[in-house]
């Protein structure tokens, strides 16, 4: 994760009046490996449903598997150009499996696919990539999630 500090000048009636320091800590996608998608299932432990990303945390079956037809699933439509039948066909499933943290979009873009914010216990898959070094946390940016068999494309408004 990359963080960024910056100095800000809070100006006036033309005169810095003050500075405040922000580290950002925002990440877009160029941390995660887009080469290899990764499919994710499992009970929600917790949610953060709040900006910069909303996130889950789920906790995976140790015979975690591809479901069967996800490669012939129509991906939802959305605005950015985004090959999701490829992605689906190219899922595979991780061998890590436990504890992972699925990594949405902002919360405008959780409104406008109009995502319910799921409970403890609910059961929610997800595909999405992971970081290209593979160390650290259990992390995915989610290309897709899926709630209640409804798929929803993240990485943009919906078209």
């Amino acid at each position: 994760m990359k963080r960024r500090n910056f100095l800000l000048a809070l100006p006036s009636s033309g005169f810095a009046l003050g500075f405040a320091k922000l580290s950002l800590a925002h990440h877009g996608w160029d941390s995660y490996d887009e080469s290899r998608p990764i499919y994710l299932e499992g009970k929600v432990k917790a949610t953060k449903w709040q900006n910069p990303h909303a996130e889950i945390a789920i906790t995976t079956a140790n015979d975690l598997k591809l479901p069967p037809g996800l490669a012939g699933r129509i991906p939802p439509a959305q605005t950015s150009p985004v090959n999701g039948s490829k992605i689906l066909s190219s899922a595979v499933v991780p061998t890590q499996r436990g504890d992972w943290v699925l990594e949405l979009a902002p919360m405008t873009r959780i409104a406008a696919w109009k995502i319910v914010e799921p409970k403890a216990g609910d059961t929610v898959a997800a595909i999405g990539f992971t970081y290209k070094d593979e160390k650290g946390e259990a992390r995915a940016r989610i290309e897709y999630l899926i709630m209640a068999e409804r798929m929803y494309g993240i990485r943009s408004m919906p078209a």
